[in-house]
């Protein structure tokens, strides 16, 4: 379902390792792939002026809101919920549940755009805690991955309402009307992975949904996208993606350090420049940039820290995307709808016989 274009969207430009200087930048390339866009613009007045002088068409449609307050990059999400108000993310957050917004972007300290983007929006009716989802590049496009650090430790419900979130944000990033899904475990097998994964998988594989779930994918199967969305507990899904992070500039070394090791790889490297140009691209973690906390009644976006202005584009990106597909009504709508099934069916084998009862029990211990 798309709603129409988003319009104004509310960036946080104090948060990250570079501020203005990267944040506002950024908002003038996403300005020049969407012109209809206007800006507000959250942190140290001054500052912000001065790069807006360097991007007079983005400047003409920005309003710059001052504060002197800022969430250092290391303060702890309690600092933050205690002191933060006020201060550029909170004003960027508050823009959005004010509706001044329809979404907005931070890179700032990622616990702390948590706790308040929670503190301030709220989650939606039903969801016990929200998850960070981010995409995820594989050998064709991206997929969805979803908890990737917010949410530590898990409960069946929790998984399948990750999955739901997750097929909404694929609906809205890639246009796919029923995207695939699948739970991240230790193996394919039916009988391996732990209590809360399995019943999960008993829940996607029972109730009528409006995803096509194929069950358990493993670790080595999220770059080859053999689903478009991978569900996983937020512990394991950080330590995953911080594994694929290094595990890529690994390889980047290996390779530099090859074709640098002599006169004729340099050579072959020059042959071959073409080539790692394409490699390069597609290993560029900036297409990526930009994870969504889904779940709440508002649209967040985080971008990494350290990105420049060409990632910061990529999370605003993101969060066009999500604006455009009203990802929140939709996740609403899906929730609330597997919460209904899930209450008939567990009131069903309740007052079910008991011999039915045990069966059930049974077929659940077998899967």
């Amino acid at each position: 379902m798309t709603t129409g274009e988003p319009s104004v969207l509310a960036l946080d430009c104090m948060g990250g390792d570079h501020g203005p200087s990267v944040v506002v930048p950024g908002a003038a390339i996403a300005l020049s792939r969407h012109p209809g866009l206007m800006f507000e613009l959250y942190g140290n007045g001054p500052a912000i002026e001065q790069e807006l002088a360097r991007h007079p068409a983005l400047k003409a449609r920005s309003s710059v809101h001052h504060t002197d307050l800022t969430i250092a990059m290391d303060a702890k999400p309690s600092q933050a919920l205690r002191r933060g108000r006020g201060s550029s993310m909170w004003l960027a957050i508050e823009a959005v549940k004010k509706g001044q917004a329809q979404f907005a972007v931070s890179a700032g300290n990622t616990g702390a755009l948590m706790a308040l983007s929670l503190m301030i929006l709220r989650a939606i009716p039903g969801i016990d805690r929200p998850a960070l989802a981010g995409q995820w590049p594989t050998i064709s496009e991206p997929s969805i991955v979803l908890d990737v650090g917010a949410t530590i430790g898990t409960t069946a419900r929790e998984l399948s309402d990750f999955a739901l979130m997750g097929a909404a944000m694929a609906r809205a990033m890639f246009g796919i009307e029923r995207p695939t899904v699948g739970l991240l475990n230790v193996g394919t097998e039916e009988i391996k992975g732990n209590e809360e994964v399995k019943q999960a998988h008993a829940w996607l594989k029972q109730v009528d949904l409006d995803i096509d779930y194929r069950g358990f994918v493993e670790g080595d199967q999220i770059g080859q996208r053999v689903v478009d969305v991978v569900v996983v507990e937020g512990f394991a899904g950080n330590i995953a993606l911080k594994t694929a992070e290094g595990t890529a500039k690994q390889i980047a070394t290996y390779l530099k350090e090859a074709m640098t090791s002599s006169a004729l790889a340099k050579t072959g490297a020059l042959l071959a420049k073409g080539g790692f140009q394409v490699l390069k691209r597609r290993m560029d973690p900036r297409r990526v940039n930009g994870g969504t906390f889904l779940g709440l009644n508002g649209i967040v976006i985080k971008s990494h820290g350290g990105t420049d202005a060409e990632g910061f584009a990529s999370a605003i990106e993101v969060g066009y995307g999500m604006a455009r597909r009203d990802i929140v009504e939709q996740i609403k709508a899906g929730v609330a709808s597997f919460h209904s099934k899930l209450e008939q069916i567990t009131a069903a084998e309740q007052t079910a016989p008991t011999g039915a009862g045990a069966a059930t029990g049974q077929a659940r211990a077998s899967n």
